[in-house]
Formats: C-alpha cells, sequence, structure tokens
C-alpha cells in the first residue's frame, strides 16, 4: 500500500521504512500552573533537536516567535468550559509528527526521542504508560487508580487490546491522525480519548514507559467521578462494532496471559 494513499495505516499494513520526518510538539498549560515563564523557558532548552516547533496552549504572554531556533506558536488561554482549544493546537501544528504533553513540569521532554522511534519503526500512535517496567508516578490517589484499573478492564473487553494506561497524555502520532478527530473533552481525558479514537480506527498502538514527576506549580486536583464518567463515555462511543460479541465471551485474555 503507498504512504500517500494510505497516510494512517492499518494493523495489517506493512510498515513504512524509517525517514527523516519533521516534528511538533503541543505543550498544554493549564489554569492554576501560574504562568510559569521561567518554568517553561527551561522546559523549552530541554527539547531535543529533533523538534522544530512547539504549539503552546496558554502560556505567558510574552512567550516569543522563536526560543533558541524553535518556531513556538502560542494560542489562547485553556478555557475549561470549551472542548476546540486542544483540538485546535493540533491542528496547527504543521510537522509530519506530533508530539503532546503537558508544560507543568509532570512529563519530561528527555524522552521525545523514545516516542518518535516507536513511530519511525512502524507504529501510528505511541502512548506512555505510568505502569509498565521502566514508568512510575509521582503522586496517583487510591481512588484514581481504582477507577483507572475498573476502566482498563472494560477497554480491553471493548477492544481487545491490552493497554496499561489509559489517560496518560503524553503521546506521539502521525499528522493526518488529527483530520479524523473531533474532540469535544478537555482536561485529564484527552489523552484517553485520543487513544480511543486510535483503537477506532485500528492503527498500530505502542506503549513506553513514561516516569510522571510532580508538577513543579500548583498540584492538579483531579475529579474522578466525573473524568471516569467521561472517559466511561468516549469508551463507549468509541467501541468497535464488534464489542458485544466481545462482551459476552468472556473476560479477554491478553497474549502473556
Amino acid at each position: 500500500m503507498s504512504g500517500d494513499a494510505h497516510p494512517l495505516r492499518r494493523s495489517t499494513d506493512r510498515a513504512p521504512l524509517p525517514g527523516t520526518r519533521t516534528v511538533s510538539l503541543v505543550l498544554t498549560t493549564r489554569p492554576g500552573d501560574g504562568r510559569p515563564g521561567a518554568a517553561l523557558d527551561r522546559l523549552l532548552d530541554q527539547v531535543p533537536a529533533s523538534v522544530r516547533e512547539v504549539v503552546l496552549i496558554g502560556g505567558p504572554a510574552g512567550a516569543g516567535a522563536t526560543h533558541g531556533g524553535l518556531r513556538v506558536v502560542r494560542l489562547g488561554d485553556w478555557d475549561f468550559t470549551r472542548g476546540d482549544i486542544p483540538h485546535a493546537a493540533l491542528l496547527a501544528a504543521t510537522s509530519d509528527l506530533i508530539v503532546l504533553m503537558n508544560a507543568d513540569g509532570s512529563m519530561s521532554p528527555h524522552e521525545i526521542p523514545h516516542y518518535l522511534h516507536y513511530l519511525e519503526s512502524g507504529y501510528d500512535f505511541v502512548k506512555g504508560s505510568r505502569f509498565i517496567a521502566g514508568g512510575d508516578y509521582a503522586d496517583y490517589p487510591l481512588s484514581r487508580r481504582v477507577g483507572h484499573r475498573a476502566l482498563l478492564r472494560l477497554a480491553r473487553r471493548l477492544y481487545g487490546q491490552h493497554l496499561t494506561d489509559l489517560w496518560y497524555g503524553f503521546c506521539a502520532f502521525r499528522r493526518p491522525f488529527v483530520d479524523l478527530l473531533d474532540l469535544r473533552e478537555d482536561g485529564v481525558e484527552l489523552g484517553a480519548e485520543l487513544v480511543t479514537h486510535a483503537l477506532h480506527y485500528g492503527l498500530r498502538v505502542a506503549e513506553v514507559p513514561s516516569l510522571e514527576l510532580p508538577r513543579r506549580h500548583d498540584p492538579s486536583h483531579p475529579r474522578t467521578i466525573r473524568d471516569g464518567t467521561r472517559i466511561l463515555g468516549a469508551l463507549l462511543h468509541e467501541r468497535p462494532h464488534n464489542a458485544l460479541s466481545r462482551l459476552a465471551h468472556g473476560p479477554f485474555r491478553s497474549p502473556s496471559g
């Protein structure tokens, strides 16, 4: 199959040969981050040379058009009453490959080359996981862990995929994937919605270990019930046509058991 005719390959397509592709980094700065000008500069200094542009959601008003050779595109503040800001940022990215991560210090740009390696090795959607060997998390309340496990169990049954981290927002994918998205959610569940879209379209999905660091700014106050309900809605909305049949045949078993 031609890479131009099928920019989003299905799991049955042949993997492309590695090549030189441009990379955009989309950074999300949430309300409560304190408009961290100096912290943002430090984070931008850590962006690997393979990234040619940064699309910044929110952030200091003085975020310039360039930073150490990087092209920096600043969009408006992230309004949690709207769902189009994250999607607008993804659409603003102009490179072949897009990396999405938070700018609150909980995710490290030093991990980006690992994500890109898997994209260049034939995967179409690469997501970070805090729960596989090499990954870890700084703060994850018990109630949130319990809810996450329940949603993971459902996701495995609906999609037949053995994922370990459903809503972690550090991920990378090919630019044509953005054209398929119709994102209406925001906040923590954006990562889960991207994952369910990738599973819905049958893309090659890889998980890589990621270390979630303590946030440099104000700690987040996730609403477990609200977030869990919205993620559940995304899972059910994107479910494949054979999901009910898979549910009827009992628990999903991964190849490794």
